[in-house]
């Protein structure tokens, strides 16, 4: 089975876990501080809720989840003879949860990620190097420093880019 997935940011996740428990009828599946996810069954969909002040309501990734490794290398392939780019991440720990994954941009720069969870994770990323948020026309002058910042480019949840702290600014920033 595979199933959309919908990465919002949200001002508040306490706040966002109780509206769309109510909306979805379903508790979360992982609920940690600054970050939840739901399984919906109907309609297949995973929501991901990431708290990050100031920027509720706006998507933070979109995402197609799949069962296995195989079917994430099989859209590599495909992506890529289409003539997407792709950036790869084999085993990365993100959204806690280990996970293989590629990334693709989209016209409008909207990232999309297809992936398959390994195993579940009690930390949210793999790296301990600061992530810049991916909205330049909102970062400070040390974020617009193209050898510190982190873009978009390359993608969120990579273990170059993940902060391993749990700071709302790097959740929000990654899945």
């Amino acid at each position: 089975m595979s199933r959309m997935q919908l990465a919002l940011n949200v001002d508040d996740v306490d706040q966002a876990v109780e509206f769309y428990s109510k909306l979805f009828d379903t508790a979360p599946a992982k609920l940690k501080p600054g970050y939840a996810n739901f399984a919906i069954a109907d309609p297949p969909l995973k929501l991901v809720l990431l708290e990050n002040p100031g920027r509720g309501g706006s998507i933070n990734h979109l995402g197609v989840e799949v069962e296995t490794s195989e079917q994430v290398h099989a859209e590599i392939e495909r992506l890529s003879s289409a003539g997407l780019f792709t950036d790869e991440e084999m085993n990365t720990t993100c959204c806690f949860a280990t996970q293989d994954k590629v990334w693709v941009t989209g016209p409008g720069e909207e990232k999309w990620e297809v992936y398959t969870v390994l195993a579940d994770a009690d930390r949210f990323g793999d790296s301990p190097k600061q992530l810049a948020h991916n909205d330049s026309r909102q970062a400070g002058p040390a974020q617009n420093d193209v050898t510190e910042q982190i873009t978009c480019d390359s993608v969120c949840c990579s273990s170059d880019a993940v902060a391993a702290d749990s700071s709302a600014d790097t959740r929000a920033a990654c899945c």
